[in-house]
């Protein structure tokens, strides 16, 4: 069984929750609400498949099934996760900041749901392999892109952009997400 960190599960948790008036029980199975009501442990494991339908809900009711917003919220989420892990980002040095998150990602998922196979000076290729049905894994992967392009951002990178090269929710073996940037003039 796939299982996503607690740090991670959190946020999609809380989301639900500022959401009051919404009877889950209606969108959800039963063995996903205990989750809503439970406190979550930053630390524990929690099973990927809840974590998938927390995310599916999340992209119904917040996001209006807006993928920039999501996008953005990936954006956000970079933020959050430098403010957690201060070393994360290497100041003026995008390559070495996604070599640290490579050895970061394997506290978030116990399978290699993001792997980073290409790194160059000003680009790198990532694998994006959520293993989830295609609303789920195309939403994740918007939200990964843009986590890159600010964690470029982050360690001064411009002009940071990524594309999908190929992308498994419409078919494709598996999502190739290709980032490009450049640094600033030296002076």
């Amino acid at each position: 069984m796939r299982q996503v960190k607690g740090a991670l599960f959190a946020d999609y948790v809380r989301m639900l929750r500022i959401q009051k008036g919404v009877d889950w029980s209606q969108y959800l199975p039963a063995e996903d609400l205990p989750y809503l009501k439970s406190q979550i442990v930053l630390g524990d494991w929690y099973p990927m498949a809840t974590f998938e339908r927390l995310g599916n809900e999340i992209l119904r009711t917040l996001a209006h099934g807006d993928l920039e917003a999501v996008r953005q919220w990936g954006r956000l989420s970079a933020d959050q996760l430098r403010a957690l892990h201060p070393t994360l980002v290497a100041p003026h040095d995008p390559v070495e900041t996604l070599s640290r998150f490579r050895v970061l990602r394997s506290t978030f998922f116990d399978f290699d749901a993001i792997a980073i196979p290409m790194l160059h000076d000003d680009e790198a290729q990532v694998v994006i392999d959520y293993g989830m049905g295609a609303t789920a894994e195309e939403a994740a992967s918007f939200q990964t892109l843009g986590f890159f392009e600010r964690q470029l951002e982050l360690a001064g990178a411009i002009d940071a952009r990524g594309r999908f090269a190929t992308r498994a929710w419409q078919g494709d073996p598996r999502t190739l997400l290709e980032l490009k940037w450049r640094m600033p003039p030296a002076g």
